[in-house]
């Protein structure tokens, strides 16, 4: 099993910044990909970005690219996901989550290991 646990969310103004960070821990093998995803009341996942532990190879997806960063600490077995310029529409509650192999960014049903989640707030 694997263990994630999220944190960074708060509020903060549009154009404002957050760092949220997914520490990852558990008794079954790390997984090789790590990513984020997020979501609002009455929409469906959304997902946001993934990195490649192995390859050490990040993706966000094209709305967020450019505002967005995913990067790891490998000493800590932690993921993190800088947001620069938030906007409004960024509010969500965000959800580290996790797979043994390659999973698209579209199937969120595809990722086994999920987080408790962590709610970013954005005001205009």
């Amino acid at each position: 099993q694997v263990r994630l646990v999220e944190s960074g969310g708060g509020s903060v103004q549009a154009g404002g910044s957050l760092r949220l960070s997914c520490a990852a821990s558990g008794d079954a093998a790390m997984p090789n990909y790590v990513g984020w995803f997020r979501q609002t009341p009455g929409k469906g996942r959304e997902g946001i970005a993934r990195y490649d532990i192995l390859r050490r190879h990040p993706t966000v997806v094209d709305f967020v690219e450019g505002r967005f960063t995913i990067s790891q600490d490998s000493a800590e077995n932690t993921i993190y996901l800088q947001m620069n310029d938030l906007k409004v529409e960024d509010s969500a509650m965000y959800y580290c989550v996790a797979a043994q192999g390659i999973t698209p960014l579209v199937d969120a049903d595809g990722w086994p290991y999920w987080g408790q989640g962590t709610q970013v707030t954005v005001s205009s």
